[in-house]
């Protein structure tokens, strides 16, 4: 048995599951641990303490983060596994009860992790810390690559919106930002340390600045003005809070990307309706046609559910068509998840199984025919690609645009803006083969 009190070797696992917010903040933990001399495990090492930042953004998640732990446990059996996140924000009781996890840490208290190990270490008694989530109003920020080229900045938390399918602002809290004066510092030491480009993360991005004067329009402006990165992406952003100066800026902005990714969840109003969602068709439509207006080659990804309480099979046809009609590069298909203690529950018509089954095939064919129509544009042209490292010791990386190409080029590209021919699609997994032009 290895003597885990005093973690001589120091070796830490992390394991993320969700979304990129998630993946920012797990870095953001490894990088405090850092500071107490843990580095992170190599491929095939043993460590003496994981971490797994969970999701519960559907029942599929929750499993996922029960099937993760355990399996992680079998095979680190001495290693103490410290859980936070969403799932262990709604359900710790239950996390506390697998087997090996020794700390459950609420969603606004990652950053406490390492305190939290320091504790554990004196007495190997269980720890539990999980505050209500209407109790949390302090904004805990998040600057961080890991083991990715791009940084994720974590602008905004919480929501205030509950839809009625959604369980985030019990995970997560109310609302809440950093400053633009601190923001835009971890962007400048962030392009100090190398980076290029930021991805712009949050709960609800759009409502950053709430309570304040300031909003997201002044941020993207005083981000785009620090030297050294030069490409922003916006992670997702709500359609009513996607404003027509938004588009404009990032279409004569000099670093924010022609790629918008922006959560449509229906294109039947009657089932926004009952998702209490803040806007209804017409109003996505307007604002897909706007930056198709104003920035021609936008990539735009759509979010979407299928098989939501009240999703009649005529209410689907509905949202299938406006889809259908819409110029967006891909869609992100969600098959509805009960959630219990959602007020979705309380819909009638629940939509069987087999069939949301059906409905995500389907509309994963939309997609497919979408990105393929969006992508075939871009044969023969160049762009500019952020070069990273693709699977095994290839080179891959997106265009402005959101293009992912895959190259033959050095390792010692990793990380280089060059220009890029787009030579050909792979029918297959719809990504480009490209040639460096110097």
């Amino acid at each position: 048995m290895i003597d885990r009190s005093t973690f001589a070797t120091r070796v830490a696992l992390y394991h993320t599951l969700g979304c990129k917010l998630n993946f920012a903040e797990t870095s953001a933990v490894a990088q405090i641990m850092a500071q107490r001399g843990f580095r992170s495990a190599a491929k095939g090492e043993v460590p003496d303490v994981i971490v797994v930042n969970t999701c519960s953004v559907t029942e599929l998640a929750d499993k996922k983060c029960r099937q993760t732990i355990r399996s992680l446990h079998r095979r680190y059996p001495d290693a103490p596994i410290l859980v936070t996140g969403c799932y262990a924000q709604l359900k710790s009781e239950e996390v506390a009860g697998i087997e090996g996890v020794a700390i459950v840490a609420g969603s606004n208290q990652k950053l406490q992790l390492a305190q939290y190990l320091d504790e554990w270490m004196q007495t190997h008694q269980p720890i539990s810390i999980v505050p209500e989530a209407k109790s949390i109003t302090e904004f805990q920020p998040s600057c961080a690559r890991g083991d990715r080229t791009r940084y994720f900045l974590k602008v905004q938390d919480g929501c205030d919106y509950w839809c009625t399918y959604c369980t985030i602002p019990k995970a997560r809290g109310r609302s809440r930002s950093g400053s633009i004066q601190d923001l835009c510092q971890q962007a400048q030491q962030a392009a100090e340390a190398g980076g290029k480009e930021i991805v712009i993360t949050g709960v609800n991005i759009g409502d950053f600045g709430k309570g304040r004067p300031d909003t997201f329009l002044d941020l993207i402006r005083a981000l785009d003005e620090v030297d050294g990165i030069e490409r922003y992406r916006i992670s997702s952003i709500e359609p009513n809070l996607l404003t027509d100066e938004i588009i404009d800026w990032c279409a004569q902005s000099r670093a924010f990307m022609p790629h918008f990714h922006i959560p449509l969840q229906s294109g039947s109003d009657q089932v926004l309706k009952l998702m209490h969602r803040h806007y209804d068709t017409a109003l996505f439509r307007e604002k897909i046609m706007r930056i198709r207006e104003r920035i021609p080659d936008a990539f735009i990804g759509v979010d979407l559910i299928v098989g939501a309480r009240g999703e009649t099979p005529q209410l689907f046809a509905e949202s299938k068509a406006f889809v259908e009609s819409l110029p967006i590069s891909r869609l992100h298909v969600f098959p509805y998840s009960e959630r219990p203690g959602t007020r979705a529950l309380e819909i009638d018509y629940a939509v069987p199984i087999e069939e949301k089954r059906k409905r995500d095939q389907a509309m994963l064919r939309v997609s497919d025919a979408k990105l393929k129509a969006f992508s075939e544009q871009f044969i023969g042209a160049v762009r500019p690609v952020l070069i990273e490292r693709g699977h095994g010791k290839s080179m891959a990386g997106f265009t402005d645009n959101y293009l992912r190409v895959n190259l033959d080029l050095p390792l010692d590209f990793d990380n280089r803006i060059v220009n890029v021919r787009l030579d050909s699609l792979n029918p297959e997994n719809l990504e480009f083969n490209g040639t460096h032009i110097p």
